[in-house]
């Protein structure tokens, strides 16, 4: 019996975005959010307050935040949660008048190395002050494992060594840990197994899936992830974005094909697909490129025919 609630989080604007090689303007991006807002979805995840010599796509962090908070009233329900990888990052954001933050952490040691420059344990001892100073500022801290389901360097990575990580995040005081399958290598029984181990250690509901289509099982295991009674699930409109670090890694599985699938099980995301798809017609028409998101091109042929 699968739940009939599942919370969407949108990466699109953040994870999706990042990659770019050519700047996308502020005003883009803003209105991005605001479409993917008012297809009814409820976390949006905006920016990464990260150094713009490293992302230079998003040097604009504090105009994003600051317009966001001007635009949405604090009783407004939809959540706009910002990347902060180090104590400063979240200082910048907080300053901007952000009320949720995510960190990042590996469950390979390689991975970490190359992606974050330290390892797992130095990388969760960095983290420790951004989850003391957020809880004196009521400030929600989102954390992620990449790597969950293999490593571009190190290959397979055992279910208990990201139970580990995971459930460090949560002592720690993330409210959500969301496993990544950063290079897209996942299968549905694979899922299952991490998920029931990590079930153990954290609660299911306070676990999120994000998943890259490379191997075109992305939608496979997050089916395989709401069996295991995960609700949470994390995906990039039009499909944008993937990891830099890992070679042949295509996008993050598409907003649109998951809310279809949602759809189509009876289960409740509160989107409209047809707004949806809208948003991300919008930022592919900008970006020149096709929609990565099966879903779309389908709806979209349609219209025009």
């Amino acid at each position: 019996m699968l739940d009939n609630r599942v919370k969407i989080i949108e990466v699109g604007v953040r994870d999706g975005l990042q990659n770019e090689s050519t700047p996308v303007p502020t005003e883009i991006k803003l209105e991005l959010i605001n479409r993917l807002a008012q297809s009814g979805l409820g976390v949006i995840e905006a920016t990464s307050f990260v150094s713009p010599k490293w992302v230079p796509q998003m040097a604009d962090h504090q105009q994003i935040v600051e317009q966001l908070v001007q635009q949405y009233s604090a009783e407004s329900k939809i959540h706009f949660p910002v990347l902060t990888p180090n104590l400063k990052g979240f200082e910048n954001a907080r300053a901007a008048g952000a009320k949720e933050v995510a960190v990042f952490a590996a469950a390979s040691e390689s991975f970490s190395q190359k992606n974050i420059n330290c390892s797992i344990d130095e990388s969760i001892e960095r983290f420790k002050p951004i989850f003391e100073q957020a809880q004196t500022a009521g400030i929600r801290v989102r954390g992620y494992v990449s790597c969950v389901l293999g490593c571009p360097y190190e290959g397979e990575i055992s279910p208990e060594v990201v139970a580990k990580v995971a459930e460090k995040l949560y002592e720690c005081g993330s409210y959500e840990v969301s496993l990544g399958d950063t290079i897209g290598v996942g299968t549905p029984g694979k899922t299952k197994s991490l998920i029931e181990t990590i079930k153990n250690l954290i609660p299911v509901s306070n676990l999120a899936v994000h998943f890259h289509d490379t191997y075109g099982q992305a939608l496979a295991n997050i089916y395989a992830a709401l069996e295991s009674g995960v609700t949470n699930i994390d995906s990039s409109v039009a499909g944008l974005g993937g990891c830099p670090y890992a070679k042949g890694a295509s996008g993050n599985v598409a907003t649109e094909d998951v809310v279809y699938m949602l759809d189509g099980l009876g289960l409740d995301s509160g989107v409209n697909l047809d707004k949806l798809v809208d948003a991300g017609d919008y930022i592919s028409q900008y970006l020149n490129r096709p929609n990565n998101s099966k879903v779309a091109q389908a709806i979209l042929a349609k219209r025009t025919s």
